[in-house]
C-alpha cells in the first residue's frame, strides 16, 4: 500500500477524545479518516488501538458497500441501455403480462405484507395491490413514451420523450408492495431501470415481489435486471445509492427525513410529504353520505394510507346528525374517560403521536387493547377535541381508523380551521370538503394549500385516482407547500427527460 502523507503522532500529544473525533471523521470523510488511522497506528494506547482496529473494520465494509452499489447501478445502466431501443407497443405487451401477474399474486403478497409488517388488513392490501397493478397498467396502456410526444406548427417545436435511465426508488413500510408495483410499471413504461428499496420489516415481500416482476422480463427477453432490488437495506446503503453517480433520478417515498435525504443527496429527486387531510363537513352536506365516504376511507387498509382524513372539522349545526351517521357505519365517539384511557395508553408523550404497536391495527383491535366497548362492530374511533387542542396528537398524521373532530360555528370558521391543520402537518397533500355548494367548493380550493382538493369523496381512494377522475398514483407530490418539487400524481412522465426540436422562426413583421 502507498505511504500516506501524514506523519506519525505521538501519543501524548493527542487530545482525549481523539477516538470519538475519528468515528465522526470515518462516517464524513472516510478517506482521511483511513489515513490518520494508518499515522497512528504505531500508538500504545489500548483504546486508540481498539478505535483504529473497528474503524479499519468499518472501512472495509464500507469499501465492500460501495462495491456491492456500484455493481448493482452498473447492471441496471447496462439493462436499461439494452431495453431502450424496445418500441411502445412491445413495451405495453410487457407491461400486460407483469400487471398480470402481480395481480394473480396480488392476495399473496398482502397476506405476506400484513404477517412480515405487522400493519394493515390484507383484503385492503389485495385491493390496492390490484389496483397498483391492473388500474396503473390501463392507465399507462396506449401512451406515447418515446419519440414525438407533440408538435406546435404555429411554433415549430416538437417535443421528443427520451428515458432519464436509472431510477432509485424506496417503498415505504405502510405500503411496500403496491408502491413497489406503481413505481415498477411506470419506470419500464419511460424505458428505465428501477432498483427498489424496501425498508428492512418489508424486505422479504419486496424481494418475492420483484422476483416475480423479473421472471416476466426474462420471459418477454427483457434484460432481468432491469428491476432489482436493494438486498440487505439499511440507512447506509440507501445513501449510497443516492449519492451514486450511476443513478438519475430517486422517488422518494417514506418519512420526512427519507425524502429530506433524497433531496439532500445531489441527486435530482421527487419526494412527497405527509398527509393530514382535514374534511370539512358543511352545513348543507348529505351527512349520510359523508359519514360513510369518511369510514370506508379511513378504515382502508387500517388507517395505513396518509392521504385518508385525519381531523373532522364539523359545522355545529350539523354536528349532532353528523355524529349519528358515524355510528350508524360504525364509529366510536370516544366518551371523556375513553379519551383519556387513550391518549394515556395509545400516544407517545413525548412525540404527540400514535405508538408503535397501534399504527395500521384495526378499530376493533385498538378499542380492545383501551376497554372501549360499543353494541355494535367498531370500524373507527373518533375523538373530539376543540382547537387549539390539549395534545399534538389530535392535529397530526394517524396511521390507524382514528380520526379528530372539531366543531366550527360557520363557514369562516371552517376555512380558518382546515387552513391551520394544513400548516401544522400535511401541507401540499390533501384536503376534502362535503357540500352541495359549488361557491363553496371553489373558495375551499382557492384557499386550502393542498395538491389535491376532493369533493365529496373518499380521501383514501379518491387522491390516488382510485374513485376519482385523478391520475392513477401511489406517489402523491405536494409541491412548495410541503417541501416537494411538484403537487402532481406522479406518472411516467415525470420519468422521461422532454427534448424539445426548436427551429428559426421569420419575426421581421414583428421586429419592424
Amino acid at each position: 500500500m502507498a505511504a500516506h502523507p501524514f506523519p506519525s503522532i505521538a501519543v501524548d500529544d493527542l487530545p482525549a477524545d481523539i477516538p470519538a473525533i475519528l468515528e465522526l471523521l470515518a462516517d464524513t470523510h472516510p478517506t482521511i479518516a483511513l489515513a490518520l488511522v494508518h499515522a497512528l497506528d504505531g500508538a500504545d494506547t489500548l483504546a486508540l488501538r481498539a478505535t483504529a482496529s473497528r474503524l479499519l473494520e468499518g472501512l472495509a465494509n464500507d469499501s465492500r458497500l460501495d462495491q456491492e452499489v456500484d455493481a448493482v447501478v452498473s447492471r441496471a445502466a447496462s439493462a436499461q441501455e439494452t431495453f431502450e431501443h424496445w418500441t411502445d407497443e412491445r413495451i405495453d405487451g410487457l407491461l400486460f403480462d407483469v400487471a398480470k401477474a402481480l395481480a394473480g399474486s396480488a392476495k399473496e403478497l398482502a397476506i405476506a405484507t400484513v404477517r412480515e409488517t405487522g400493519m394493515g388488513d390484507a383484503a385492503d392490501k389485495t385491493r390496492k395491490n390490484r389496483f397498483a397493478s391492473l388500474r396503473i397498467y390501463a392507465s399507462l396502456a396506449g401512451k406515447i413514451a418515446q419519440g414525438p410526444l407533440s408538435f406546435d406548427a404555429d411554433r415549430q417545436v416538437t417535443e421528443l420523450a427520451s428515458p432519464i435511465g436509472v431510477v432509485f426508488a424506496v417503498a415505504p413500510v405502510t405500503n411496500p408492495v403496491a408502491t413497489a408495483m406503481f413505481k415498477t410499471l411506470i419506470a419500464v413504461k419511460s424505458r428505465n431501470a428501477v432498483i427498489l428499496s424496501f425498508h428492512r420489516q418489508a424486505s422479504r415481500v419486496g424481494q418475492q415481489t420483484v422476483g416475480i416482476v423479473r421472471e416476466v422480463l426474462q420471459a418477454h427477453g427483457a434484460p432481468a435486471d432491469l428491476v432489482q432490488c436493494v438486498e440487505r437495506p439499511s440507512r447506509k446503503t440507501t445513501a449510497r445509492f443516492m449519492r451514486h453517480p450511476g443513478v438519475a433520478l430517486v422517488l422518494a417515498t417514506g418519512s420526512r427525513s427519507l425524502v429530506e435525504a433524497a433531496y439532500s443527496s445531489g441527486t435530482p429527486a421527487i419526494g412527497v410529504g405527509p398527509g393530514n387531510a382535514p374534511a370539512w363537513i358543511c352545513a348543507d352536506a348529505d351527512l349520510d353520505r359523508a359519514a360513510s365516504a369518511i369510514v370506508a376511507s379511513k378504515t382502508f387498509d387500517n388507517g395505513l394510507v396518509c392521504g385518508a382524513e385525519h381531523s373532522l372539522v364539523v359545522d355545529r349545526g350539523v354536528s349532532l346528525p353528523f355524529v349519528a351517521a358515524l355510528m350508524r357505519h360504525g364509529a366510536a365517539i370516544l366518551t371523556p374517560d375513553e379519551e383519556r384511557r387513550f391518549i394515556a395508553r395509545a400516544v407517545d408523550g413525548k412525540t404527540g403521536t400514535l405508538r408503535r404497536g397501534f399504527v395500521g391495527q384495526s378499530a376493533k383491535t385498538i378499542a380492545a387493547a383501551l376497554d372501549i366497548v360499543r353494541p355494535y362492530p367498531l370500524r373507527l374511533l373518533v375523538v373530539r377535541t376543540k382547537f387549539p387542542p390539549s395534545d399534538a396528537f389530535y392535529t397530526g398524521e394517524k396511521l390507524a381508523p382514528i380520526v379528530s373532530m372539531f366543531t366550527v360555528a360557520g363557514e369562516d370558521e371552517g376555512f380558518k380551521l382546515c387552513q391551520a391543520l394544513l400548516k401544522i402537518a400535511g401541507a401540499g397533500h390533501t384536503a376534502v370538503i362535503h357540500t352541495a355548494n359549488a361557491a363553496r367548493v371553489e373558495r375551499f380550493a382557492r384557499t386550502m394549500p393542498a395538491g389535491r382538493i376532493l369533493v365529496n369523496a373518499s380521501a383514501a381512494q379518491g387522491c390516488c385516482g382510485m374513485t376519482t377522475g385523478l391520475d392513477c398514483s401511489m406517489t402523491l407530490g405536494c409541491g412548495t407547500f410541503g417541501g416537494n418539487s411538484t403537487t402532481d400524481n406522479i406518472t411516467y412522465r415525470h420519468l422521461l427527460n422532454i427534448k424539445r426540436v426548436a427551429y428559426q422562426l421569420d419575426r421581421t413583421s414583428d421586429q419592424e
